[in-house]
């Protein structure tokens, strides 16, 4: 009788501190964005120690990647939850999560108590918003062509484009986006429990603020970007930078890019800048409790649903046709955003050179570390040409 996959695959004996400060290490070592992040979990856990099989394992990010939220601090909640339940999915999240955090608390902190007005901070700066903007157009072509498979998703994405920059509210567009593409697919008749999950989102699309917000608006405003960050934290910019530069004004777009910026040098998930946006909206409070909101669905899918998602979410077509058709309208949502933050960011030409380095070494290089490389070799251009000009 050959033995059983729970025998034969499951999490080594390990007490709660220990299952924390494992996964505090992965996320002090989690540079390079999901792709490498994921990686480097799967290296340890099913190659190396056999937590669960690789089929399982594949399975697992499957469900992580047509739900909202990192895959990467997800998958870490998730093998949490197998070593010591609920419990231990938690303190395996915030161990992830916790080294980008502070990273970017401190770095928060710094920004808005002395300002990067110095000519040295204002050339690294000026360097790493071009790579920013050539990071989003990277993820962009990266997002799409998984997301737009055919035609109608190709209209779908332009469609809500254009959209967004007629000004419609974004909730109402992807919510068409999904319908549209149901219809096209002839799953719309089994839509009701889809939209649910919109239903309650919808409630929250009118709370804006034109100064400084609450802490509950923060926390709202994080809570629906987690909400609809559908393949990747890149998905969460449009969203993030709508409620804080568009309708909250407490930021401007070279502020949202230079938070972007300081992410993507940390190890963390890139969604780690939504602790600067709280920063700035709300000072330390704020940042904690943004980043509580938009990393509690992360959290919140394994703790209470998992099971549900793995077994019944992914086989259910007419969900997998709605996040398709949502997926595409937020590429469309992520490229007119883009371009207003391509304006900030790129404003002369050695910037436009910087930017252009930038995207053919992203596309050029696919070593773990090439964003933190391309943000840093961005910076030191950007300190170079500022002092020439």
């Amino acid at each position: 009788m050959s033995p059983t996959e729970n025998e034969i695959f499951a999490p080594p004996p390990q007490s709660y501190l220990q299952l924390f400060l494992r996964f505090l290490r992965f996320g002090l070592l989690a540079w390079g964005g999901p792709v490498a992040q994921i990686a480097m979990i799967r290296q340890e856990l099913v190659e190396e120690e056999s937590w669960i099989s690789p089929e399982r394992f594949n399975r697992i990010l499957a469900v992580y990647q047509v739900l909202p939220g990192p895959e990467a601090h997800e998958l870490c909640v998730y093998f949490g939850m197998l070593s010591k339940g609920r419990l231990g999915a938690i303190l395996a999240g915030l161990g992830f999560m916790l080294p980008g955090f502070l990273f970017m608390f401190i770095l928060s902190w710094f920004y808005v108590t002395y300002g990067v007005h110095s000519p040295l901070f204002a050339g690294i700066f000026y360097g790493f918003q071009a790579a920013v903007a050539a990071l989003i157009v990277r993820a962009v072509h990266r997002i799409g062509g998984h997301a737009l498979n055919d035609r109608w998703l190709w209209g779908i994405a332009l469609f809500s484009g254009i959209a967004q920059w007629l000004g419609l509210n974004f909730l109402l567009i992807l919510s068409l986006a999904g319908l549209i593409y149901a219809l096209v697919k002839k799953q719309a008749q089994a839509l009701p429990n889809q939209l649910a999950m919109f239903l309650p989102m919808s409630l929250f699309s009118q709370v804006t603020t034109a100064a400084a917000p609450g802490l509950l608006a923060l926390f709202v405003y994080g809570l629906r970007s987690g909400l609809l960050t559908f393949g990747g934290a890149y998905t969460a910019i449009p969203f993030l930078q709508h409620d804080a530069v568009v309708t909250g004004a407490w930021m401007t777009n070279q502020q949202f890019l230079d938070g972007l910026a300081l992410s993507s040098i940390l190890p963390a998930p890139l969604i780690i800048f939504s602790t600067f946006v709280g920063y700035l909206g709300g000072g330390p409070l704020g940042a904690l409790v943004l980043t509580a909101g938009i990393f509690l669905p992360a959290f919140s899918f394994t703790l209470i649903g998992h099971n549900f998602f793995e077994e019944k979410f992914i086989e259910n077509k007419a969900a997998h046709a709605f996040l398709d058709g949502v997926t595409a309208g937020v590429v469309g949502l992520i490229a007119a955003t883009t371009i207003g933050l391509f304006q900030t960011a790129v404003t002369d030409l050695p910037s436009l050179a910087i930017f252009i380095t930038a995207l053919l070494a992203l596309y050029r290089w696919k070593v773990k570390a090439i964003i933190p490389l391309v943000m840093l070799g961005a910076g030191v251009l950007g300190l170079l040409f500022y002092f020439i000009k």
